[in-house]
């Protein structure tokens, strides 16, 4: 029983700033964080749930990802952080890439490494097979119903990285770093009106936001089901973007320069 618990895992959203989701994994005595941009709330939940902080995950370099990681090292200075192999940080860590798999402990399961570009050169997403469950941190590369901005990266590059994504398997949860969901499906149903899938994850997620509940975890199997980025070769959304005969990398780049400014 002792070691059922040990071996539990919970999953919580920590919300920070606007539309942030700092992921912390937990067993109900160890802990991981992903992506923690602010510390305080960090602080704030693995006090109240008495936990003892382990690990960071960083997905990429944007400050909102890591601009808590500093204070959190040196309140719990014996914490291991892994981060992406092609960028740079201040902070001690380790770097990792594809196909690098991270020991996060005795307690869960290794973290496989992915390198996703497009949002950034560097980002990467880390994918964990813990006895039944499937778990994908994808920081801002895939998003409910949406992909990242390419800040740095191209469309190509992008589209490549979701294919790896999207190759997963279905029941994978996704656990992406933003509340974009509604917005990202609104958008979506702009150029594919007749996917009903789509109308009822709509449905859905306003529902939970009303509710004051987050609309993540996704996952894969809904990914594909409702989402335009990984959608670029159906017929409907090609007429809808009146491109002739495109291919589907030509239709991925419309469907982000139209969001773009959605």
């Amino acid at each position: 029983m002792i070691d059922d618990i040990q071996h539990q895992l919970q999953i919580i959203p920590i919300p920070a700033f606007k539309d942030n989701y700092l992921w912390l994994i937990h067993n109900q005595h160890k802990a991981i964080v992903v992506d923690p941009g602010d510390a305080t709330p960090v602080i704030k939940a693995l006090k109240e749930l008495k936990l003892d902080l382990q690990t960071i995950l960083i997905t990429h370099h944007h400050q909102d990802h890591i601009g808590g990681v500093e204070i959190l090292l040196r309140t719990y200075p014996d914490v291991k952080v892994f981060a992406p192999k092609l960028e740079q940080y201040l902070f001690a860590h380790e770097p990792v890439s594809e196909p690098d798999n991270v020991d996060l402990g005795d307690w869960i399961s290794t973290a496989k490494v992915i390198d996703v570009p497009g949002h950034t050169l560097g980002h990467i997403a880390y994918y964990i097979e813990h006895q039944q469950q499937q778990l994908l941190f994808c920081g801002d590369t895939l998003f409910g119903a949406g992909c990242g901005r390419l800040f740095e990266g191209t469309p190509a590059q992008m589209m490549k990285s979701l294919q790896k994504l999207a190759s997963l398997p279905a029941s994978a949860q996704v656990y992406c770093t933003h509340e974009y969901t509604l917005h990202n499906i609104r958008f979506a149903l702009t150029i594919e009106p007749s996917n009903k899938a789509l109308t009822k994850r709509y449905q859905d997620a306003a529902n939970l936001i009303n509710a004051g509940r987050p609309t993540l975890p996704s996952t894969i199997a809904l990914e594909l089901a409702t989402n335009p980025f990984l959608r670029s070769d159906y017929s409907e959304i090609q007429s809808s973007l009146f491109l002739e005969k495109p291919t589907s990398l030509e239709t991925f780049s419309r469907i982000r320069e139209l969001r773009n400014s959605y």
